[in-house]
């Protein structure tokens, strides 16, 4: 599969080329456009793997879909345009080994061979960090794809890190994250609009995200008409 990622990085959207009988798992409705050679197939688990409902499941409370939708392309260079949900970034992640921690709602596809599970992070992460109590884990070899409100920036985390809850994309495993106070005063935080934050520890990549979802829909959602 190729990938090219346009429109950076406000309204990013993924152009994947594939070849007769390549394969690609995209979260439901990811799909903009596509050529006519794809056969598509929606199923509760990856493509020609076990365990639909349950992984289904999971899925649903780590933020994301019930089903997936597979794209097989029948003849070569097929063309297929996915897009995230909301107006931001696209970014490729080559999986290699390891597992990349994904933040619901942020993973948009992957290749065939790239297992998509939840992992539990805790109830007390969960209610303080604004985050739901299982995240998506991505494992195996080959290419993901993850979206972003607002643009992706990755980070080289050696040690420690602060990030504001809700910027969080993805991270790799081998990094532990803790909530905690932006200052020295629990009271300062709030007051100064930072509130609780997700300490990072240890040696691996971060991404993070220029906007965050749940301030903006604060922001926008008493300027809407009431229903």
């Amino acid at each position: 599969m190729k990938y090219e990622v346009l429109c950076q990085p406000a309204a990013s959207v993924a152009k994947l080329t594939l070849d007769a009988g390549e394969t690609v798992s995209c979260e439901v409705g990811a799909m903009i456009a596509m050529s006519d050679g794809f056969d598509v197939e929606t199923t509760m688990r990856k493509k020609g793997g076990t365990g639909g409902l349950i992984k289904g499941i999971k899925r649903v409370l780590a933020g994301e879909n019930l089903f997936l939708n597979h794209f097989t392309a029948k003849d070569a260079d097929q063309t297929l345009i996915i897009g995230p949900r909301l107006m931001g970034d696209v970014m490729h992640y080559p999986m290699t080994s390891g597992t990349l921690v994904v933040q619901g709602s942020s993973w948009l596809a992957s290749g065939p061979d790239i297992e998509i599970d939840a992992t539990w992070q805790g109830l007390g992460k969960a209610v303080f960090s604004g985050e739901g109590m299982f995240w998506v884990k991505c494992s195996g070899v080959g290419d993901l794809l993850l979206n972003s409100f607002g643009a992706i920036y990755p980070v080289e985390v050696s040690g420690e890190y602060v990030v504001d809850t809700g910027h969080i994309v993805a991270f790799e495993d081998t990094l532990e994250f803790s909530i905690g106070k932006a200052g020295k005063s629990l009271v300062g935080s709030f007051l100064g609009g930072e509130g609780l934050v997700c300490k990072f520890s240890g040696h691996g990549k971060l991404y993070c995200q220029s906007h965050n979802p749940p301030t903006f829909g604060r922001l926008i959602g008493p300027k809407l008409a009431s229903r």
